[in-house]
């Protein structure tokens, strides 16, 4: 038998991750592949630093969330392929959220208008949702 959420339950566990990272939350886009879990230490290269927005995670709905606001980056920190992105809170360094990253259309956790990224470069995070399971 498998456990089955109803959407509203869906949609609060959802909320909650937005809660609980705060209204400052980091972005960080990396080279390289994604550490095993958020507990683990960074891994690759900083490519991008990005500060939120304030509300950056629309109210849940139908059992997803996804990005609120313009998500980029005036002046990319680093060169190299984006390969995943980890969200922290304000502190930068506590890891709440990580997961690939692709071109859009490629079918990332997190896409990008470009994933190979120059020094002093602007680009825009162009997909994000997080999507609850148990339906």
């Amino acid at each position: 038998m498998t456990i089955q959420f109803s959407v509203a339950t869906r949609n609060a566990r959802l909320d909650a991750i937005e809660t609980t990272i705060g209204t400052s939350a980091v972005l960080k886009i990396r080279t390289g592949a994604q550490p095993a879990s958020c507990a683990s230490a960074d891994s690759g290269t900083v490519l991008a630093t990005v500060n939120c927005p304030s509300d950056y995670l629309a109210a849940a709905s139908s059992g997803s969330k996804a990005k609120s606001g313009t998500w980029e980056d005036t002046a990319a920190d680093a060169a190299g392929t984006a390969a995943h992105f980890r969200l922290y809170r304000s502190d930068g360094t506590t890891c709440e959220v990580q997961g690939s990253v692709t071109a859009t259309g490629g079918g990332g956790d997190m896409t990008l208008d470009n994933t190979v990224l120059a020094v002093g470069q602007d680009f825009i995070i162009t997909g994000f949702t997080l999507t609850d399971g148990n339906a």
